[in-house]
């Protein structure tokens, strides 16, 4: 890896922490906060590519596992990985890799804004929603003993506000990517 890689797959780990730390949203008969986390993991896959991504998620809950509050709520440490967020956190390593996959095969030579911005939503959206929620919802059903069923039901709460994220990290794709190709 190249200094510049180094730099950027922490700049991103940085960013998905910055996001993070921002106050979650509590959800009704759900024990998973809204965080815009998985906004710095789709901006990751996003913009540096599937390895790249992959590496600053990596990083990022790298040190989550070693103690740092680097979760939401300034929570740290493995105990987080066994809880119903637990496997929303483990979709993000395959979410990033997904989004950074299909963004470059859709749209990283699009110079037209509603060709580029669309192939980026649906990068992010198949990536940082489908892939991490295939993660996360059984993940939420064994840690809190749910029915597959109730948990995806749950689970779908998160869905408006998710593809907001998908659209605002598919326009700053494309606005970051104009002025400065990663």
């Amino acid at each position: 890896m190249k200094t510049k890689d180094l730099v950027l797959v922490a700049l991103f780990a940085a960013i998905i922490i910055v996001l993070g730390v921002m106050p979650p949203i509590a959800l009704p008969l759900v024990p998973v906060p809204l965080t815009l986390q998985t906004l710095g993991v789709m901006l990751a896959g996003l913009m540096l590519g599937p390895w790249r991504g992959l590496m600053a998620v990596v990083l990022y809950l790298l040190l989550a596992a070693a103690g740092l509050p680097v979760l939401t709520g300034g929570r740290g440490g493995l105990g987080a990985f066994m809880g119903p967020s637990g496997g929303f956190l483990l979709g993000m390593l395959a979410g990033s890799w997904v989004v950074g996959y299909l963004a470059r095969r859709a749209a990283y030579h699009q110079k037209e804004l509603l060709h580029a911005v669309s192939g980026y939503a649906l990068s992010a959206f198949i990536g940082g929603v489908l892939v991490v929620y295939l993660f996360g919802v059984p993940g939420m059903a064994l840690a809190l003993n749910m029915s597959l069923q109730q948990a995806l039901m749950a689970a779908l709460m998160f869905l408006p506000g998710d593809i907001i994220k998908v659209l605002i990290a598919a326009w700053l794709t494309f606005r970051v990517r104009r002025i400065y190709p990663l």
